[in-house]
């Protein structure tokens, strides 16, 4: 058995709530009687894509379990890089931050979909040639592909202006290959949906949850929810059966 604790979104700032959000999440994790075998934070790490940001998140993460970052559309890669190095094993030095790690007897393929400067999320060809490369090598295990933006439409008026661009290219790449799941962020919702005949399993939002247009209105007067609880996915994948995957707001 391997348990993944996918988390998402934090956007810390240096302030408390966002911090307090997170923790309330950490502090769910620590009360397992068996550590999960891996946490993923899939983008969105820091607000600003400042310094001090991930230094915050640096001390924030666990330190008894193996964690894995990804960028999000938020984040600025030279400053992740070094202010998560513990965290990140990519090559370069710069975007995009690309990564392959192997934890647990399974594989991650943290794929970095943020476009510098922009919300949206977009793969250039040279990322989707790296992509197939990595998914061509054989491994006898389950196989993630992580990414902060999903591949998917949401019919949300705001959302859908920074989702992911040109799908079609990434479909013609992921079909076919031995994939387990595809874990994403990004809209602050837990999503259950399929792209390119694999699941897609979105995480919720640890800074603030986004209401569909049909749903009431958030308080705020945004579109975000920033009083709904954090939460987290729990994906568990047993050999030879198929992936599982809980939904919890501690």
């Amino acid at each position: 058995m391997i348990v993944i604790a996918h988390l998402s979104d934090p956007h810390l700032d240096g302030t408390d709530v966002p911090r307090d959000r997170l923790r309330r999440v950490t502090a769910y994790l620590r009360e397992f009687s068996t550590p999960v075998d891996v946490v993923l934070v899939s983008g969105d790490l820091a607000d600003h894509g400042l310094p001090a940001e991930y230094a915050e998140l640096a001390a924030e993460l666990p330190t008894d379990v193996p964690v894995l970052v990804l960028p999000g559309n938020h984040d600025v890669s030279a400053p992740l890089r070094a202010g998560l190095a513990g965290f990140v094993d990519a090559a370069g030095d710069g975007h995009p931050v690309h990564q392959v790690r192997d934890v647990a007897g399974a594989r991650f393929v943290l794929v970095d979909s943020t476009v510098p400067d922009e919300d949206h999320g977009l793969l250039s060809k040279e990322s989707l040639a790296w992509l197939d490369g990595v998914l061509r090598e054989p491994f006898d295990g389950p196989i993630f592909v992580a990414m902060h933006h999903p591949p998917l439409v949401m019919h949300h008026p705001v959302m859908d202006q920074w989702l992911l661009f040109e799908q079609p290219a990434l479909e013609a790449v992921l079909a076919g290959k031995p994939i387990t799941a595809i874990l994403t962020g990004h809209v602050h919702n837990p999503v259950a949906t399929t792209f390119a005949g694999h699941p897609v399993l979105g995480a919720p939002g640890i800074r603030s949850t986004v209401p569909l247009p049909f749903e009431p209105a958030p308080a705020s007067g945004t579109i975000v929810d920033t009083d709904a609880a954090p939460g987290l996915a729990l994906h568990i994948y047993y050999p030879g059966e198929p992936l599982q995957t809980f939904y919890r707001f501690p």
